[in-house]
C-alpha cells in the first residue's frame, strides 16, 4: 500500500529575509524532512526594486535568497542534495559556476543548470533547491 501525503504534515516557509512570494506559490515547502525551495530570482528583500547589473552580483544575491529561505525552514547550504539552476546564457556558466563554488565550498550537491531563452522581470539567472532538514529541525 502506497504512503499517504498527509497534508497537516507539510509546512510553509515565509521569512522576511528573502523576496516575498509574488505569485500563488511559497518561499518553500517542508515535508517528510524535506526542504523544497522555489525558483528564486536574485531580488534583494531589502530593495526589491534594485536591479543588480552584473551577472556575478546576481548569482550572489539568488544564492543569499535560497540560503535565508533554508534557514528560516530549519536547513542550509550544507543541506542542499539537489539544485536547478536557471541562466539566461550558456556564456554566464563559467561565472556562475566560480560562484556556486564559493558559496557551497567543499559540499558538492546534485545540480542542473539549464540555459533559457530569457527569465521574469529580465533577470539573467534563477535557482530553486531540494535540501534535508537539520536533525532535531521539524521546519517551521
Amino acid at each position: 500500500m502506497p504512503a499517504r501525503l498527509f497534508f497537516a504534515d507539510v509546512k510553509t516557509v515565509s521569512t522576511d529575509a528573502a523576496p516575498a512570494a509574488r505569485g500563488h506559490y511559497s518561499q518553500a515547502i517542508v515535508h517528510g524532512g524535506l526542504v523544497y525551495v522555489a525558483g528564486q530570482l536574485p531580488i534583494d528583500p531589502a530593495d526589491p526594486d534594485r536591479r543588480a547589473a552584473a551577472f556575478e552580483e546576481q548569482a550572489e544575491r539568488v544564492i543569499d535568497n535560497v540560503a535565508a529561505i533554508l534557514k528560516a525552514a530549519g536547513s542550509g547550504l550544507d543541506l542542499v542534495l539537489r539544485a536547478t539552476v536557471y541562466i539566461a546564457d550558456v556564456a554566464h556558466w563559467p561565472a556562475f559556476n566560480a560562484v556556486y563554488a564559493r558559496k557551497f565550498g567543499a559540499h558538492r550537491p546534485a545540480r542542473t543548470v539549464v540555459p533559457v531563452a530569457g527569465l521574469h522581470y529580465g533577470y539573467l539567472v534563477e535557482m530553486d533547491a531540494i535540501a534535508a532538514l537539520r536533525e532535531g529541525a521539524q521546519g517551521r
